[in-house]
């Protein structure tokens, strides 16, 4: 069971903050691609992955990042500011 948090404009698009997802998923791009697959409000959330960044346990990684071990999953867009 992996905590999947979304944050800012993913949040509103698949409309809850967290959820807890079984999931086989070995990466986090796995892992969107089930959830992709839930319904049209993650298909739409995660439909361009380059507007996307995802932290692993609160440390930033790739959508290529293994999920073995990991308790949490976050997506959230690209900071902005200085």
């Amino acid at each position: 069971m992996i905590d999947v948090l979304y944050f800012a404009w993913v949040r509103e698009r698949i409309g809850v903050p967290k959820e807890q997802v079984e999931t086989g998923a070995a990466t986090v791009g796995d892992l969107v691609e089930e959830l992709k697959g839930r319904e049209e409000r993650y298909e739409a959330a995660f439909a361009d992955l380059s507007a996307l960044r995802v932290a692993t346990d609160q440390e930033l990684t790739d959508f290529d990042a293994p999920l073995a071990g990991v308790r949490e999953v976050a997506f959230f867009p690209p900071m902005t500011g200085g």
